[in-house]
């Protein structure tokens, strides 16, 4: 048999809302298991699952002022995102940086749809037809383009994801002043790592009810700018210009600043990355850069092999590829994949696997989506109906969607970071993992129990999937009771 090779996708892309409604998975508050671990995403103080997320009504914009800019709303809405980054760091940029804080000599907005007449310069380049938002090292200026991409941020990811951006753009600023770049030498990769952490720090922040223009809710505040994270991820990590990181390594550093604060983003360096990609593939290999297996029963059947010499069960599960199970007793039946523990078996509509995967999709890629359609993002989905086999084979419960529900996503992480062995047979290539981030961002099928409960936090969700892939299944079985 020739080896197989998951595919990365580098098109097909879909918008998070068709995901999102098209799927089987229920999503619920809470449940009465508890898991070990607290979710590291709630925070003390204000910050809740169900609160508000975006601008504080009724407070006075900032008084700050963009050069060229409109004063419309995109321009009050980042000025008093930076007007309260820059009041944060003014009080804690001591407590780990050397020196004193430094704001931002200026501020520059432009219009990427303005003529070239209009543009104005930044960073020593004209701004026609620029859509990006940016810190400049060369006067300690922060700039952004307030017709088309801080708009197109607000109208797919609320503006919370704005706030994302522009913190993660003054993270740099951080670097600058705090000589974390160690000069010309610091690779990209790791100057945009600690740039999202800080902005993880932020975040923090805001979370815990301490800003004065914004909150930010754990649920589908969290989510949304996990959503804008997502979508400016690295697509190809041969092309020399992808330095961002994949999604699953930007969305591990925003938590790592989030939970651990500003000394974990100091503490970034290529070892300390290269450690965190735990050996899974960050490469295309054997001209498989837009291979992607087919979502079929063929490549099933493989999977579902190499799942039981992954993690072998004493009791196999039986794989029927004919529909998802039917009439399972008490159980739910979850689509497009499903697990019926009275008798054992993993039901699939292959179809609609394949649909899920891309199959049959538009190839055209949506600006700034963050969903990544793919083989593995169906995979990913199978993978976890076997995740709550092993469950059982384990004698663990299946119900409940912070309990099994988030062990199953951590399991699944596991088996998705020993499918990408050597000798795993299909083996993962590079933007599997994001395939699988962004399907667990979007509806969490890979995070449900066997009846389809999935709680609400996408970053809940990813935080369980992380921890199997860095850290094993043990950590799954510790944590999740």
């Amino acid at each position: 048999m020739r080896r197989h090779r998951f595919g990365a996708t580098m098109a097909a892309l879909v918008s998070i809302g068709m995901l999102v409604s098209g799927c089987g998975a229920t999503t619920v508050a809470g449940d009465q298991a508890q898991p070990v671990m607290d979710n590291p995403w709630e925070v003390a103080g204000a910050a809740s699952s169900t609160g508000p997320s975006g601008s504080r009504p009724g407070v006075p914009d900032t008084d700050k002022k963009a050069d060229n800019g409109d004063n419309g709303k995109i321009d009050k809405l980042a000025l008093n995102a930076i007007a309260d980054i820059e009041e944060y760091w003014q009080s804690e940029y001591s407590k780990t940086f050397r020196g004193n804080f430094k704001p931002a000599s200026k501020y520059i907005s432009w219009s990427a749809k303005a003529p070239e007449s209009e543009s104005v310069q930044f960073c020593k380049s004209s701004t026609y037809k620029l859509v990006n938002a940016a810190y400049c090292p060369l006067d300690h200026t922060i700039g952004w383009d307030r017709t088309v991409l801080l708009p197109l941020l607000v109208d797919k990811y609320k503006e919370m994801s704005v706030v994302m951006v522009l913190a993660h753009e003054y993270g740099h600023a951080i670097q600058s002043q705090a000589d974390l770049l160690r000069g010309f030498l610091t690779d990209a990769l790791v100057k945009e790592q600690q740039a999202d952490c800080l902005a993880g720090v932020f975040l923090r922040h805001v979370a815990e009810g301490n800003s004065k223009h914004f909150t930010l809710n754990t649920t589908d505040g969290l989510n949304g700018v996990l959503g804008a994270t997502v979508a400016v991820r690295d697509r190809d990590p041969n092309d020399p210009d992808a330095v961002h990181g994949s999604a699953f390594e930007r969305v591990s550093a925003v938590q790592m600043g989030y939970t651990t604060g500003a000394q974990t983003c100091k503490d970034i360096n290529e070892a300390e990355i290269e450690k965190r990609r735990a050996g899974l593939p960050v490469t295309f290999i054997d001209d498989g850069k837009e291979k992607q297996l087919p979502v079929d029963q063929e490549t099933l059947t493989t999977l579902a092999t190499q799942l039981g010499k992954s993690m072998p069960v004493k009791n196999a599960p039986r794989f029927d590829y004919s529909g998802v199970t039917r009439n399972c007793a008490s159980t739910t039946t979850t689509e497009p994949a499903s697990f019926c523990p009275a008798t054992n078996t993993i039901g699939t509509d292959v179809p609609a696997m394949a649909k899920r995967g891309g199959e049959g999709t538009s190839t055209k890629q949506e600006p700034l989506s963050a969903v990544v359609t793919g083989d593995y993002n169906a995979a990913v989905v199978f993978v976890s109906r076997y995740a709550l086999a092993v469950q059982q084979d384990r004698k663990l419960s299946l119900t409940g969607a912070e309990s099994a529900g988030l062990r199953t996503a951590c399991l699944t992480g596991v088996l998705t970071t020993k499918l990408s062995e050597p000798s795993s047979d299909p083996r993962l290539s590079a933007g599997d993992l994001d395939e699988a981030v962004s399907g667990l961002l979007a509806d969490g099928l890979a995070a449900s129990d066997v009846n389809g409960k999935v709680v609400p936090s996408g970053y809940q969700r990813l935080e369980a999937f992380r921890t199997g892939v860095l850290s094993g299944e043990q950590a799954c079985l510790n944590q999740f009771k």
